[in-house]
């Protein structure tokens, strides 16, 4: 088995990884406070990243540190938001919402570089919101509180993901990734000190397992295998992997918290998987590996 495969088959097990948190924190912070969980999250990951990346701490300087901490800032926005909506919706649905940051980054690069947007990119943020749409307005044409905060914490996502293109273009994104998640403890710890609802010590054991999992998994191994991955797989390859995301989260909550997979989900999910789908495919190029 060639390098190359070996890597697709590591970055695939990685978006099931990624899928599959978002049940398991639902049921960790079903019973104690998401900041102390994140901030928990946040520490551990920087730990077990401070051993896989020992090596590039000779490349760590201050403006490493500051490009880190710039990329912090997005993701905790994101990821806190995302995981509060966690709390009043599906996982399976937050997961769904969640992969909408997709469509947002060439739309949010248009409103903040005024750069050219394809057409092909208003078409698909036209079907993601129509799966939106379908999935998050109930009832006398209202969005739920969980899927708006999901959606907000998108955005957040989405500003980190540019971030990063930007970061990677100027040098090797590697050396600020340790940066990055101990900015992301430490502004989750202040957020859980002035959270009155942080429950520092909690009994549940779900919420312990939780840690472990997310921090080990979903962030540790999926964060080194995607940054290895870029070598030997092309990124529109990269990309429509992370797709599947959603429907790993939408087939773990079906067996993990016996979430129902309702028509609902499964129209709207469909049409914002399809959404990211469209925005992703270079359809000028007959094969997305190179």
């Amino acid at each position: 088995m060639d390098r190359k495969t070996i890597f697709l088959l590591l970055l695939v097990l990685g978006t099931a990884f990624w899928g599959i948190s978002f049940p398991i924190t639902k049921l960790a912070i079903t019973s104690s406070s998401s900041s102390t969980f994140l901030c928990y999250r946040f520490i551990a990951a920087t730990l077990i990243l401070s051993i896989v990346f020992a090596k590039y701490f000779r490349q760590t300087d201050w403006k490493t540190i500051k490009a880190g901490i710039g990329l912090s800032l997005p993701l905790t926005f994101g990821i806190y938001l995302v995981t509060v909506g966690m709390q009043y919706t599906t996982a399976s649905q937050c997961a769904f919402v969640a992969g909408m940051s997709v469509v947002m980054v060439p739309v949010l690069k248009v409103i903040l570089y005024r750069s050219a947007i394809p057409i092909k990119t208003w078409l698909a943020a036209l079907v993601a919101l129509t799966g939106l749409f379908i999935i998050s307005i109930k009832g006398a044409m209202t969005i739920y509180i969980g899927d708006l905060y999901t959606l907000i914490g998108a955005a957040g996502f989405a500003l980190y993901l540019i971030r990063v293109e930007q970061q990677a273009h100027l040098k090797s994104i590697i050396p600020t990734i340790v940066p990055m998640f101990a900015g992301c403890a430490i502004i989750t710890a202040i957020v859980a000190l002035f959270d009155s609802g942080a429950d520092w010590y909690p009994q549940s054991s779900s919420f312990w397992t939780g840690i472990v999992y997310c921090s080990l998994f979903s962030t540790a191994f999926t964060y080194t295998v995607s940054n290895m991955a870029q070598r030997y797989i092309s990124s529109e390859r990269v990309a429509v992997i992370y797709l599947f995301e959603p429907v790993f989260a939408a087939i773990s909550a079906y067996f993990i918290l016996d979430e129902p997979l309702t028509f609902r989900l499964l129209l709207g999910g469909s049409l914002i998987f399809a959404a990211t789908l469209i925005a992703e495919i270079n359809f000028s190029k007959r094969s997305l590996i190179k």
